[in-house]
Parts: structure tokens; sequence; C-alpha cells
């Protein structure tokens, strides 16, 4: 029998046929290299190395710590320059003196400086307490009724900017002794802030609100509770935070033209007794006893802060 020779009609279709059954045998190679190409990177150990960030606390720290050696190191620096500014290492001294016995009393004008930090915050809580009780309700009425903001805005306008220790003789004058004059003082300086920042909440609240609260016929006290006071807690805070400061501001003023016991009158009489390292205590003192109440309030704030 003889071979019948095939035409390329017929061979055509073959290689179509082998063609569109399956992968390319090429293409199939290539990504059979390209694959254990991967495969090998993949296990291979890396070359290089990414440079790993610190933690945002430990650049806090860090910084932290290097502003408190430069400003050490600018104190001594001043210090030596034969200036009577006494240097780091003898105010440390003296603290270490000083701390090691805060609460000695030897009488009423010798007493350790745990005691006048105790005496001074004691007037600033009193006097602090008497301002927000009525510095908040006031706020409140300020900013609800236009007709009491219209009143009170030019007085508190120009008796906010009134140093603080220009209502000392007027403390004086009224009750006659020192302790007293001092809280009232720190009340007077205290109330301002949480009667305008209490104001400024009420004013902020949506109009929309209180007509609703007119129109579901709601009393006035179900109206502060439901609506004023969520509303305005966050404003009011803020002035609480601003009255704690300025308190702790003017007892220390206030304490060293009275007298007595508390931190303001025992830098004074250190003054008086030329002892300036505990001077520079008492100024640590005083920051940080601020710090720790502006703190206090900062707390309180985010407690009750909301959206």
């Amino acid at each position: 029998m003889s071979a019948v020779p095939l035409s390329a009609s017929a061979v055509v279709p073959m290689r179509a046929a082998v063609t569109t059954s399956g992968p390319h045998p090429a293409a199939a190679v290539l990504g059979a290299r390209a694959d254990a190409a991967k495969a090998k990177s993949a296990k291979a150990p890396a070359t290089g190395y990414r440079r790993a960030r610190a933690p945002e606390w430990m650049l806090q720290a860090f910084a932290m710590l290097a502003g408190i050696a430069v400003f050490i190191a600018l104190w001594e620096i001043v210090a030596r320059q034969g200036g009577r500014i006494p240097g780091p290492g003898v105010v440390w001294n003296a603290a270490v003196a000083i701390f090691s016995d805060p609460f000695y009393s030897k009488g009423p004008n010798d007493q350790g400086i745990g005691w006048n930090v105790l005496s001074s915050l004691k007037r600033v809580g009193i006097g602090f307490g008497l301002a927000a009780l009525v510095g908040i309700p006031m706020g409140f009425m300020i900013g609800r009724f236009k007709f009491l903001s219209d009143m009170a805005a030019p007085i508190i306008a120009m008796l906010k900017p009134v140093s603080p220790l220009a209502w000392l003789p007027i403390g004086l004058l009224l009750f006659k002794a020192a302790n007293p004059a001092a809280i009232y003082v720190i009340f007077v300086c205290s109330l301002w802030p949480m009667i305008v920042n209490t104001a400024v909440g009420v004013r902020q609240i949506p109009q929309d609100y209180l007509n609703v609260a007119r129109v579901l016929n709601l009393s006035e006290w179900k109206v502060f509770t439901t609506i004023l006071f969520p509303a305005v807690l966050p404003y009011m805070i803020t002035g609480v935070r601003l009255s704690i400061g300025v308190a702790w501001l003017v007892i220390v003023a206030a304490e060293m033209l009275t007298g007595g016991v508390g931190i303001g009158f025992w830098v004074w009489d250190e003054w008086n007794n030329l002892k300036v390292e505990h001077i520079i205590i008492a100024i640590f003192t005083i920051g940080v006893v601020g710090l720790l109440l502006e703190q206090a309030m900062v707390l309180l704030a985010k407690r009750f802060s909301y959206n």
C-alpha cells in the first residue's frame, strides 16, 4: 500500500488542536522556572534589614530627659558666673534636708514645708469650692436668659482683668483677718472663668433642642438635666481647670502679704532669712503641686467628656 501525502489543510488543524488543548510547552517551562525562583527567594535569608522605629513613649521620655539636662546645665553655668543663685548641687542637698522631715512643727512661725503646702491647699479648696457653688449656677443663668446676660456682661468685662492682689485690701477690710481675706481673694479670682465658660457652653446649645423641649412642655428642671447639663459639662470642666490654676497662682501672692502658715509665707520668710536655695525649692514645689492639680482636672475632663 502506498503512503498518501498530507496536504497543508490537514496539517494546520492538527497544530491548532495541539495548541488549544493546553498551555504551550515553552510557556509551561517558563512558568515552572518562575515559580521555582519565587520559592527560592522566599526561602533565602534576607541580606538587608529594616530600621525599626523607637516607641513613641521612649522618644517622649528621651526628649523630656534631654530638656531637664539642658535646664540643669544652664542653671549650673549661671550659678558659676559669680552670682548669688545657688547651683543645682546646693539646692539638691538643701531639698534632701527639707523633705527628710517636711511635717515638723516648732511653733506657728516655724513649720515644715509639708504643713505650709497643706495650709495653702486648704485655703485654695475653700475659696475654689465657694467659687464653684456660686459661679457655675450664675453661668447657667447668664447663658440661659439673655436679659441676665446683657446685665452681667459689662460687669464681668470690667472686673475680670483686675489684678488678684487688688482684691486683698477689700478682703482685709471686710473680714478683719488675713486667713479669710486670702480665701476671699481666691474666691473672687476663681469666679470669672467658671461663669464665662459655663455661659458660653449654654449659648452653644442648638436652639432646636430648646424648641423641642418647649414643644414637649418639659419643665425647667427637666430641660436642665436632659439638655443643658450634659451639653455644658465640657465647657464647665474647662472653666474649673482654669479656675484651679488661677487659685493656686493667687494664694502664693496673697500669703506673701498676709503672713501665717502657707507656702507663700514660707517663701517670704526664707527670703528674710536670705536662704535663696530654700526659695528655689519652694518654686519647684509650687510648680509640682500646680502640675498635679492641673493633671487631676485633665483626668476629670477626660472622665466626663463625650461627643
